[in-house]
C-alpha cells in the first residue's frame, strides 16, 4: 500500500516537474497535480489499454512513435476532467507526455519495489 502511495506521489511531482518546463501544460499546485495524476492514469489504463491494443500493428510500423501519440491524446483528455490542470495543444502533450514518462522513470528509481528479502 505504501508503494502505491509513494508511486502516485512521484506522479504528482512528475507532474508538477513538466508542468514547469513545458510551456502549454499548467498545473494550479500539488492537490491537483495528485488528483490529475489519478485521472491521468486511470484513462491512460483503460482506454488507453484499449486503444494500444487495437493499435499494435501500427505502432510496430511507426516503431513505438504511434505510443507517444497516444500517451499525449491521453494527456490532453485527463486535462478535460481536471480543473486546474491544463494542456493547451498537442505539441505541449506531445512534449509534456515524453518528459512525464522520464522523470517518472528516473524518480520510481529511488522508490524501492516493495519486495525484501523476507517476502521472497
Amino acid at each position: 500500500m505504501i508503494n502505491l502511495i509513494l508511486r502516485w506521489i512521484v506522479s504528482a511531482v512528475s507532474l508538477l516537474v513538466v508542468a514547469y518546463f513545458v510551456p502549454g501544460i499548467h498545473v494550479n499546485g500539488f492537490y491537483t497535480a495528485l488528483i490529475a495524476a489519478v485521472v491521468f492514469g486511470l484513462i491512460n489504463g483503460t482506454l488507453g489499454t484499449i486503444i494500444k491494443f487495437f493499435t499494435f500493428p501500427f505502432r510496430l510500423l511507426t516503431l513505438g512513435v504511434l505510443s507517444l501519440v497516444i500517451n499525449a491524446f491521453m494527456l490532453m483528455l485527463s486535462a478535460q476532467f481536471v480543473d486546474g490542470f491544463q494542456v493547451n495543444g498537442f505539441v505541449a502533450a506531445f512534449i509534456g507526455s515524453i518528459l512525464l514518462t522520464v522523470t517518472n522513470a528516473i524518480l520510481r528509481m529511488f522508490i524501492p519495489d516493495g519486495s525484501t528479502s523476507e517476502n521472497k
